[in-house]
Order: structure tokens, then sequence, then C-alpha cells
């Protein structure tokens, strides 16, 4: 296993970081785990309901404090009590629509928080980082499918985004400035599913819900109606369509870009993708020239599959055997219209591919929804779509 054998995961009780943590303690390596339960359910002890779960599935500890971000005299003391290797940053508060309504909320949360984890590396000489960025960095993408080429930054449509784009640009220059640092930046697609054992999946506890949650929502009968925003894109069926991927799959990339880190520093390194985006950034035109750069390593997860919200429900129809009634409303603030993967470079250097068929990332969050109807809740929390 790789000398970076303690990971310090930030957000690590909420729907991918739980999952995470399973293909984390089955490839070896020793956790430590911070959450706020701003995306994650609690017990009466304080204790996170999914992490319990994990070292069930695994049957290995997790070390786990309950410690915000923003705190960062608290993230110091856990520093202090533990030889961290290498961290992985999930935390963040995360959807479009509320980011839309709640711009300080997010800017607050999401970049404070990172300025203060990366302080807090820096200080305790930590400089393995994995970072959870998001495909909404690339805006209405100009082309499709999206390579990590694409233009990021200059059309990005909802304040979420525009957060992962600037702690990109944050990584991008201490990168730049200090040849210590080794980083990777994953830019998710969009998450469904749960892990197998129907024991962890996504139990969200903001009305500002994943697709998936809704649609399993209204076939346990708890909701009465899907709404759809958006029936008038250009589409074949005029609604969105996005790139799914099972949670698992991407839960699997973490573990690609650890063995990454340890095989190489990714610091220096002459590729398209890095010139482009500095080259960008800088304003100058010096494509032709053959220069070894400082940059950020970034990679696509995602299948490679755009798949609309309406082929969703229906192979969920079909999956389930179950109804879904919905109704269609007007666009969401923050939306893009059609967005999907190239992730042929993670293929290629990450040694990552998908596995996970739309129809098993189906099965595999009924199985968790049938299992836990309240989600990792006693009583049911009502949800509004």
């Amino acid at each position: 296993m790789s000398h970076l054998s303690t990971v310090f995961v930030t957000g690590g009780a909420g729907y991918i970081g739980s999952h995470c943590m399973v293909e984390l303690l089955n490839a070896g390596y020793e956790v430590v785990v911070v959450d706020n339960f701003v995306n994650s359910v609690n017990d009466p002890n304080g204790e996170s309901v999914a992490l319990k779960r994990v070292e069930s599935i695994t049957g290995k500890a997790i070390a786990f404090y309950e410690c915000d971000l923003l705190d960062k005299g608290a993230l110091a003391d856990i520093f202090a009590k533990h030889k961290i290797d290498c961290v992985i940053h999930f935390a963040a508060i995360k959807s479009v629509g509320e980011s839309m309504e709640y711009p300080l909320l997010y800017y607050k949360n999401n970049l404070i928080g990172m300025l203060n984890l990366l302080e807090i590396m820096e200080e305790f000489e930590c400089y393995q980082l994995v970072f959870s960025s998001s495909c909404t960095v690339y805006g209405e993408p100009a082309f499709l499918p999206i390579t990590e080429e694409h233009t990021v930054g200059r059309n990005i449509t909802n304040v979420y985004g525009k957060t992962k784009y600037f702690i990109e640009e944050m990584l991008r220059d201490i990168t730049h400035a200090n040849r210590k640092w080794n980083i990777v930046a994953l830019r998710y697609f969009n998450p469904l599913g749960a892990h197998s054992s129907g024991l962890i999946g996504e139990d969200p506890i903001k009305p500002f819900a994943n697709i998936m949650p809704l649609i399993s929502q209204v076939a346990m009968g708890h909701l009465p109606v899907l709404t759809i925003f958006g029936g008038d894109y250009n589409t074949e069926d005029g609604t969105g369509i996005r790139d799914y991927i099972h949670v698992m799959d991407l839960a699997s990339g973490h573990v690609a870009a650890l063995n990454l880190l340890h095989k190489s520093h990714q610091h220096f390194k002459a590729s398209a993708g890095g010139m482009s985006i500095v080259v960008e950034h800088l304003s100058i035109s010096i494509a032709r020239l053959s220069l070894t750069i400082a940059i950020l390593q970034v990679y696509n997860l995602g299948t490679g599959e755009g798949v609309s919200v309406l082929q969703l429900v229906k192979t969920f129809e079909k999956v389930t055997g179950t109804t879904i009634p919905y109704k269609i409303a007007e666009r969401r603030e923050g939306d893009i219209s059609v967005m999907y993967a190239n992730a042929e470079l993670a293929s290629q250097e990450l040694g990552w591919k998908s596995k996970y068929t739309l129809e098993e990332m189906c099965s595999d969050f009924w199985r968790w929804q049938t299992m836990n109807p309240n989600g990792y809740r006693q009583k049911t929390t009502k949800m509004t779509n």
C-alpha cells in the first residue's frame, strides 16, 4: 500500500464521502474524518450514522471528529493528534438552487473553509491533496463531450460552481508558489446510486435535494409528484441532460487519485491541458513554447453518456416496477441544459473507468431506500421538490 497511509477526509459523513470511506478502508488506508453534519445525519451521541454503518461494512474503525472547517483552532487540534499524510476535501455546501438564494453563505462556507484547511495543512507540512471539484466550473458547455481543456470560469451559471472555480484558482496559485504541494482536483459529474449492501446511501436533510432521492420519495409515496424543472430545453424530450455516475465509481476514483499522488508529483508537468489553463489565466500567447510549468492536475469523473431527466425517470420505473407521476415546471435558475464528460484522461492517467450502469444506479438506490424508508433517521422528515 502507498506511504500515504493516513488520509484526513473532510465532509466524510456525507453522501459521497461515506461511500469513499468504504473504498479507502478496503484499500488499507487509515482514515480520520471530520464533518459538521450540515449535509449529513448524526445520532444522539453526536456520531455519524453513516460512518458507523461503514465500519460495519468494512470491519474497520474510523477516527471521527465533529468539526466545522470555519473553526481553524479545532482543525489544528485534530491535525496535532494525528500524523496526516494526505487530505481528501469533500466538505462544502453544494446545492445549485440554494447557492443562488444564499450566495454569501456559500462563499463564506466553501471558500473560507478551504483557506483554513490549506493553512493548517501547510502548518503541519501536509502537502498531498485530492480536491472534490465539480463539472459546474465549465458553465454552459461550448462543446460536448467536455474535456479538461474546456474553458473554465467564464460561463458558470451558479454560485456553487463559482466557489469550486475560485478554489481551483487558489490551488493553482499555491501550486505555482510552492513546489511542495501535490494536488489533484476531481471534477465530478452527477452522482447517483448507493452501496450495494443498502446500508448507506443518500439522505438529504435540506429541501434542496438531488434528483434521485426525490424520485424514490415519490415511489415510496412520501411525495405525491416529482417536479422536473425545465421541459423546453433543446433536447429530444425537452428535459435537461446530465452525466449520471454511480457514487461507488466516484469513490474508486479517489483511491486512483491517491495512487497517482504516490507515484508522481503533480506540481510540474508539461501537458496540453495545463498549458491552456495557464495561458488563458495570464492572457498571453505562448502556446507553442516548450515549457515545464506549474499546473493544477484535473480529471473529469463521469461515464461519458448523457441521460435526460425523463430517461432517468423511465429507467427507474422499469428497474423498480414503480410509477413516478411528474409535472414540468419552469427552468430553475443556475441549471445547465446539457452536460456530459469525456473521461479519457482519467482512464489514461489514473487507470480509472466507470463500470456501473444507469440501471445499477437505480436498483442500488432503490435497495437503500426500501431498506431505509426514512433514511438514517427514525422519523420521516418531509421533503419538497
